[in-house]
């Protein structure tokens, strides 16, 4: 009768130990994949800082109506056309 009590903790226990085991085998992954390819992954650091210039600008102008003749409301509530 005992057993049956501890029975409904023993895959909480499981499921957390697996989850620890789980992100310490990525930990020692990604410092090896880190210590083991360092000359490879910042000789490609100059073209992800190029690829982020695009991204930068298409997301910091995403919000803007220039061009399209929408009227938005100010922050006082009137309107004008941009």
């Amino acid at each position: 009768m005992h057993h049956n009590q501890m029975s409904p903790n023993r895959p909480d226990r499981l499921r957390a130990t697996s989850r620890l085991i789980f992100f310490g085998f990525i930990v020692v992954v990604a410092y090896f994949l880190i210590t083991e390819h360092r000359a490879h992954l910042f000789g490609i650091l100059p073209f992800l800082l190029l690829a982020a210039c695009p991204l930068l600008h298409f997301f910091h102008h995403r919000g803007h109506d220039q061009g399209s003749g929408k009227s938005r409301p100010d922050s006082d509530g009137t309107t004008h056309q941009h």
